[in-house]
């Protein structure tokens, strides 16, 4: 990986003052990152050889954002999010064979080979896609948190969209339901400069986002997503309101992504100077790496076996999704009718 930049932002005093910040929790943020990192990194390779084929977008320079939301949250919570989603199921504990399986479009795969990069699920562990239609899983966000409130428990909705999908109506029809019934969602909005190929001052009438639920009652913030320490402490704000019985809470997480919206897309719409200045000085990966390294929770040594046991486990499972095979035909006929 890049050799890490010391910067202020990568050693301020919000991160040293975080209680969650001990150098255990510090090296799984670590880990996980770099684990999302190099799983993309991957994806992206294998798309380019057309081993995965239909839509691919990648997560790459978002990490922190799920990772520190991920770790305000239970096991048993619901995560829902949008097509930008391979990194959200690493989160949530799902096995990156069964994942690269999905995007390649095998029986091995979360789906068996028939979701591809955007329709991956596992009710197991709380994973409820993956939805390619901008917007489109937010009122289903909204319908987790009802449904957790219906049967009485304290299960909280995390439901992820990106700002170009913040137009969209069917996020305020959510926003009211959920004020009007008090529902435990936390609407997060990845906020990560360019919707498709438009900037986001090109775009919105007004670019703070976290503000948008306000005419509803909803209670919002934004964090740097590109902090994970900030978003898990967020994350531990907005969850807290939620499981109290306070209603939904509004988080943007002001990220940036370092690809195109989709392998299909050269991003021509931005400099890239732009990229590698946020690249050099804000990379959620770099400032973590060095924050370990100045706190003295590892080495460079240390954190370099990290790297080589995560890329290892990318390749096992880049390996198992190549020698998965290929769906049967009478796949076409199943999960096509839920019997209630």
């Amino acid at each position: 990986m890049a050799t890490a930049r010391k910067t202020k932002a990568s050693v301020d005093d919000k991160q040293a003052q975080d209680p969650a910040a001990d150098g255990e929790a510090l090296l799984g943020y670590y880990r996980e990152m770099l684990l999302m990192r190099r799983f993309e990194e991957r994806a992206g390779q294998m798309y380019g050889m057309g081993l995965i084929g239909g839509f691919c977008h990648l997560y790459i320079g978002q990490e922190a954002v799920v990772v520190g939301l991920e770790h305000a949250i239970r096991p048993d919570d619901y995560v829902i999010t949008s097509y930008r989603d391979h990194a959200h199921m690493l989160a949530r504990g799902m096995d990156p064979k069964g994942v690269m399986a999905e995007l390649t479009g095998r029986a091995g795969g979360y789906s068996r080979g028939k979701g591809g990069s955007m329709h991956m699920f596992s009710v197991e562990k709380g994973f409820y896609g993956g939805h390619g239609i901008v917007a489109a899983q937010v009122p289903l966000g909204a319908g987790l948190g009802f449904a957790g409130k219906y049967r009485g428990d304290d299960r909280v909705s995390l439901t992820f969209f990106g700002e170009g999908a913040a137009n969209q109506g069917q996020v305020y029809e959510s926003f009211n339901m959920a004020s009007l019934w008090k529902l435990p969602v936390v609407f997060v909005v990845e906020n990560n400069q360019y919707a498709m190929g438009t900037s986001i001052t090109r775009a919105k009438a007004g670019t703070e986002l976290f503000k948008r639920g306000e005419a509803f009652g909803i209670p919002g913030r934004w964090a740097d997503g590109m902090d994970v320490l900030a978003m898990k402490q967020a994350g531990d704000e907005a969850v807290a309101h939620c499981r109290s019985g306070q209603g939904p809470f509004l988080l943007e997480a002001r990220t940036y992504r370092y690809r195109g919206h989709s392998m299909s897309d050269p991003a021509k719409y931005r400099t890239k100077d732009e990229v590698q200045k946020i690249r050099a000085e804000r990379d959620p990966i770099d400032r973590l790496r060095q924050l370990i390294l100045d706190r003295g929770h590892a080495d460079d040594a240390a954190l370099k076996e990290i790297d080589r046991e995560v890329k290892a486990i990318v390749v096992e499972a880049a390996e198992f999704a190549q020698a998965s095979p290929e769906p049967d035909p009478s796949e076409l006929y199943t999960d096509v009718l839920a019997e209630a």
